[in-house]
């Protein structure tokens, strides 16, 4: 698979960027993560990933995606991106938004989707680390409005397995959508707490949809 083109054209990423993704990969390897599954050979897509439990979980999503050629994207404040970080930040792929209350976030990154050739925008599902499982519906209005899959991603951090699954286009029915992605997840691991909560959680939006 194709490694992703810098998104800002053909400007070399700076040298710090690049020490930091060898470190990452490193990192990576040495702690022996496996791969379940592949990335999708398509040039635009939003990875879903959960749980998320720890601030390893990116660093863990970047060795992933590198061993499949893949540079991922993420979003983050806008503020983050200023002077001095600001190249370092777009260099290891990150996007900025503006999370403010008279800001359209989801807009915003639909923008992105439209004007890059390609993205794979990876999105913490569940939203926060203290969360019990259930997801939050922003990686899933970002695909609608970007017209591109969702790519289910689960991870085991007992085993060291981070997992793709197969690419699932948004058909504006949330509930239908994520009782699908839900039930993939817990194929991977049936009895794994937060998945269930994110079955049951699916279930009931069915359930309340055909009231």
């Amino acid at each position: 698979m194709a490694s992703i083109p810098h998104p800002r054209g053909t400007r070399v990423p700076s040298l710090l960027s690049r020490g930091v993704r060898q470190i990452i990969l490193w990192l990576y390897r040495l702690k022996g993560w496996k791969l379940d599954g592949n990335l999708p050979g398509i040039p635009k897509y939003v990875i879903a990933g959960a749980p998320h439990s720890s601030n390893w979980d990116f660093v863990f999503f970047v060795g992933a995606t590198a061993e499949q050629g893949v540079q991922p994207n993420f979003m983050g404040k806008n503020t983050l991106f200023r002077w001095p970080m600001a190249r370092f930040m777009l260099d290891m792929g990150g996007i900025p938004v503006d999370r403010s209350k008279s800001a359209n976030y989801v807009a915003q990154v639909a923008a992105e989707f439209a004007a890059r050739d390609t993205l794979a925008l990876v999105i913490a599902a569940e939203g926060t680390r203290s969360s019990k499982g259930e997801w939050r519906s922003g990686f899933y209005h970002i695909a609608m409005a970007s017209g591109v899959p969702i790519v289910p991603s689960w991870v085991c951090n007992r085993r060291k397995i981070l997992g793709f699954g197969p690419p699932i286009m948004p058909t504006g029915d949330y509930a239908a959508d994520l009782s699908q992605i839900a039930a993939f997840m817990r194929s991977r691991l049936p009895d794994y707490d937060r998945y269930k909560v994110l079955e049951a959680q699916a279930a009931a939006l069915v359930e309340a949809r055909d009231a």
